[in-house]
């Protein structure tokens, strides 16, 4: 028998051996153990999804508390050092410090 493909006419062909293996390939993809590790790997993506949105969310948190108040902090402390080290300078130097 005939089909038409194209609009020409081509005749039906019929390959025993490619019969036999998309025959194995379909019993294959449609066996429990196929199908048990697609269920398995989209369990996997779905848990991998869920846990990188939560790691985000975790990673903004801490970051933006870390910037509102540690960052100040270190600031603070880097500026105190800084007195520090002028007092010292200034007392190395003989020159007397204001006391306040």
């Amino acid at each position: 028998m005939a089909s038409r493909k194209g609009g020409v006419s081509l005749p039906e062909r019929r390959n025993p051996k490619k019969d036999e293996s998309n025959s194995i390939i379909l019993r294959i993809s449609q066996s429990e153990i196929v199908a048990r590790g697609k269920q398995a790997a989209t369990d996997a993506a779905f848990v991998t999804k869920k846990l990188l949105k939560s790691t985000s969310k975790a990673a903004w948190i801490a970051g933006t508390t870390f910037l509102i108040l540690v960052v100040p902090l270190i600031i603070e402390m880097d500026r105190d050092q800084q007195m520090s080290d002028l007092e010292l300078q200034a007392s190395l130097l003989g020159t007397p410090s204001s006391q306040k």
